[in-house]
């Protein structure tokens, strides 16, 4: 047992939520607390703690879990703070901002845990599959531990955020409140797949680079397996992403069942199918009674999930405090991120948040009952980046959006930046201008990622996507420059009428904003699988040469076109490796080696009309 003091309060780097004075989730809205103010309550309810390591907890099927627990020294009983991950409960306080001591010196127990089959845990890790029966066995022997009054709440981001959503599905008892941060709502679409087609970059570096490689140092071979994992990992790019076909991924050793059996799974199972099912949250919002503060940022690969999970529960939760307690902030980052900086892009000093500080807050609210605003703040926070400011509303989407429609033109050459393509309110009208723009599409020369959300080996964020434009497979389709500031904040669809040669094809979408000086900053993007059009269930191919309609989802975003700049939209069949190369074969998936060029076309006229739907808000924030 150790004793562990308080950490290094918060300085003038560690910002609150909106700059030099806490206002927290509620904005203008709330009386301002000073950093004084908030250092003398701080101050007031202090505690120094001690850490017991590798605390043992058996769950039901006898499996034993162990977690670094820290008790406050202080006499009483105190509220619990509980994480479960994948990724060593040792290197908690390292990788998820600057706790728990922070929260053991604010006077709670806190309880970190490392999961099933990973680090000191007992057991098999297979993701997702016992996170839900763990999570509430962990929440019910965490009530009653020493010190503990019973009140559990949850935090963490990514795969945590999972390990908090599937045991509120099933209501323990003494489960209080969570904080599911940069996390999905469903491990089949937005986390696996989206719009179809895999998520590859994230697919394959997450267990290469962390829960596969950790899993097997428990084994006799452990530390080669572990060496030849690591030294792949440093090969992704330049080597294993283009390492087809997917079914046969080496790095992950596919005839060796021990290493990372759920990889070639998630590849036999390439639409939402009862595999899948069975983990689904977005199914489960009427089971969820606790209240969330779900928070995420622009460019997170899990974006879509955070704003359907706390819409979804603001909606349908199964309980009134779970509906009307349960808030969202999103932030113009990265995964993980809490900055000014995403990207290319510095957001200016109020893009940075203390999510130490939003959390305390939280909690202290839901676990100790203080009266510190939380109850009060707007349920919706969004960072509305080109104006970078907050915008607060009391729903997701946000009131009042108006779906406006931008369709596409062109003289039959929308090709590279420097074509024909434009973008314009009015439909088609079929007089003077194609009705058709084409492109050779090989999955040997794919379009490259550049910038985005979280994937290894490629940069995150927004960055300028010119040196993409200027390839003859990317269609680019901009408006005039604005004569006004125009706000787009919420979800985004592409409706495309398009053909191919191939009997399976993909179509990816992307939103830049060009600046006057012809930089053209990635905004958001999106992709859908031909196979997939109709059903995410049920995969049906396409006939080359038939003209089909494809809904392109394009994740939310919340951007202000300034005056001058212009809105664009790109248009490919590739973003790799962010998503896997579609072969073009119409083969059952994952089982190709090798790939065909097709040939797409994209129609614009009268009959198809093509368009990009921006949610625009009426009155943009300045």
């Amino acid at each position: 047992m150790t004793t562990r003091r308080t950490p290094r309060p918060a300085g003038p780097g560690r910002r609150l939520l909106l700059g030099t004075a806490a206002l927290a989730l509620g904005g203008a809205a709330l009386v301002p607390v000073t950093r004084a103010s908030a250092d003398a309550a701080r101050a007031a309810e202090h505690c120094e703690f001690t850490e017991r390591e590798d605390v043992p907890a058996t769950m039901r099927d006898g499996t034993v879990l162990r977690s670094n627990v820290f008790t406050p020294k202080r006499g009483g009983d105190f509220p619990v703070i509980l994480m479960r991950l994948p990724y060593n409960k040792e290197r908690a306080e390292n990788i998820f901002y600057d706790n728990p001591t922070r929260y053991a010196s604010a006077c709670y127990v806190v309880v970190v845990q490392d999961v099933r089959g990973q680090y000191k845990s007992d057991g098999t890790f297979y993701p997702y599959r016992s996170e839900g029966t763990d999570g509430y066995d962990t929440i019910e022997w965490a009530a009653r531990l020493p010190q503990s009054n019973g009140k559990v709440g949850m935090y963490g981001f990514s795969y945590p955020g999972l390990t908090q959503w599937m045991p509120a599905t099933l209501r323990p008892p003494h489960l209080v409140t969570i904080i599911p941060a940069f996390t999905s709502s469903d491990y089949y679409d937005g986390w696996t797949y989206e719009g179809g087609a895999l998520n590859q970059s994230f697919t394959q570096s997450w267990p290469l680079g962390s829960l596969a490689n950790s899993a097997v140092r428990r084994f006799p071979d452990g530390a080669e397996l572990d060496a030849d994992m690591n030294k792949a990992g440093t090969n992704l790019f330049s080597k294993w992403y283009w390492s087809l076909p997917l079914n046969k991924f080496p790095p992950l050793r596919p005839k060796d069942p021990r290493v990372a059996p759920y990889y070639f799974d998630w590849i036999k199972h390439p639409s939402n199918d009862a595999y899948w099912r069975r983990w689904s949250i977005r199914t489960r919002y009427p089971q969820v009674t606790v209240p969330s503060l779900n928070y995420g940022g622009w460019y997170d690969i899990f974006l879509d999930g955070t704003t359907e999970n706390f819409a979804g529960i603001q909606a349908k939760g199964g309980s009134q405090a779970a509906r009307q307690g349960s808030k969202m902030l999103i932030g113009p980052w990265v995964h993980g991120g809490s900055g000014t900086r995403s990207g290319d892009v510095d957001f200016g000093p109020d893009a940075a948040v203390s999510i130490d500080d939003v959390q305390l807050r939280w909690f202290d609210h839901w676990l100790k009952g203080k009266a510190n605003g939380v109850d009060e703040d707007p349920a919706v926070k969004v960072f509305v980046m080109g104006a970078n400011k907050w915008r607060t509303a009391p729903s997701w989407p946000i009131p009042g959006t108006v779906k406006t429609k931008y369709y596409l033109h062109s003289a039959g050459d929308a090709n590279t930046l420097t074509g024909s393509g434009t973008l314009g309110t009015a439909p088609p009208s079929g007089s003077g201008e194609a009705a058709t723009d084409g492109y050779r599409y090989d999955p040997a020369n794919p379009v490259p990622s550049f910038g985005g959300r979280f994937q290894g080996s490629v940069p995150g964020g927004p960055h300028d996507q010119r040196l993409i434009e200027q390839r003859p497979d990317v269609l680019v389709y901009s408006t005039p420059a604005l004569e006004k500031d125009t706000e787009a904040t919420g979800p985004i669809s592409v409706t495309l009428y398009a053909s191919s040669s191939a009997r399976d094809t993909d179509w990816t979408a992307k939103l830049t904003d060009v600046a006057p000086d012809g930089t053209s900053m990635l905004i958001q993007y999106g992709v859908q699988r031909a196979r997939y059009r109709d059903s995410q269930e049920h995969p049906s191919p396409i006939k080359p040469g038939k003209v089909y309609k494809y809904t392109i989802k394009i994740w939310p975003t919340g951007n202000v076109f300034k005056a001058g700049h212009q809105i664009r939209l790109e248009v490919s069949s590739s973003n790799f490796p962010m998503y896997d190369r579609n072969p073009n074969t119409g083969h059952a998936f994952g089982t190709d080696a090798q790939t065909r060029v097709a040939r797409q076309t994209v129609y614009h006229d009268a009959a198809h009309p093509s368009s990009i739907e921006l949610p625009i808000i009426p009155t943009p924030i300045r």
